[in-house]
């Protein structure tokens, strides 16, 4: 199945018999206010974890729910695109290499050394977002998040990725 100009968000889960599911939400416009599809993928073989080395775990099941779906005008990860000033990669830059399009990172919590992603705010949150990119302004992709539909701290895309990917709710399509 090819598409132009998907936008996608991603996500994976790790299940507690040692399976990871990923999840897919994609729209045709950044905001993501409109979903067009939705996928996910439950992967029996990962990695285990280990420390600064995750996107051996995560880029995987990434690739497995992204496999059809492109091409990709733009994925938003749950996470961040590097890990410091200095370009250090993390999920994101890997997700980029892979697939050629701009990833856009958005990760809830700090990591001290990323001194450089942006802080964003969203709906009646104080918590902000930590945002990266690559192959994108990261100034653009700020925007893009606080631009996203949802009145919540994390944009509707991110977060239906997320109950899809945890197995909360079941995929539309």
């Amino acid at each position: 199945m090819t598409r132009d100009g998907v936008y996608a968000a991603v996500d994976v889960h790790y299940l507690a018999d040692g399976q990871a599911r990923a999840a897919l939400v994609a729209a045709a416009e950044p905001r993501f206010s409109q979903l067009t599809f939705e996928k996910t993928v439950l992967c029996t073989d990962v990695e285990p974890y280990r420390s600064g080395q995750f996107y051996l775990r995560e880029l995987p099941p990434v690739r497995a729910v992204c496999a059809g779906a492109g091409p990709f005008e733009l994925i938003v990860i749950d996470g961040y695109v590097d890990l410091d000033p200095a370009g250090q990669p993390g999920l994101g830059a890997y997700v980029h290499a892979e697939f050629g399009a701009p990833v856009v990172g958005v990760a809830k919590n700090p990591f001290a050394a990323a001194t450089h992603a942006v802080l964003v705010t969203r709906g009646k949150s104080r918590r902000p977002l930590y945002i990266t990119a690559a192959g994108y302004p990261v100034s653009a992709a700020a925007n893009m998040i606080r631009e996203m539909t949802g009145r919540h701290r994390i944009p509707d895309a991110l977060r239906r990725a997320d109950r899809l990917a945890r197995g909360l709710e079941r995929s539309a399509g």
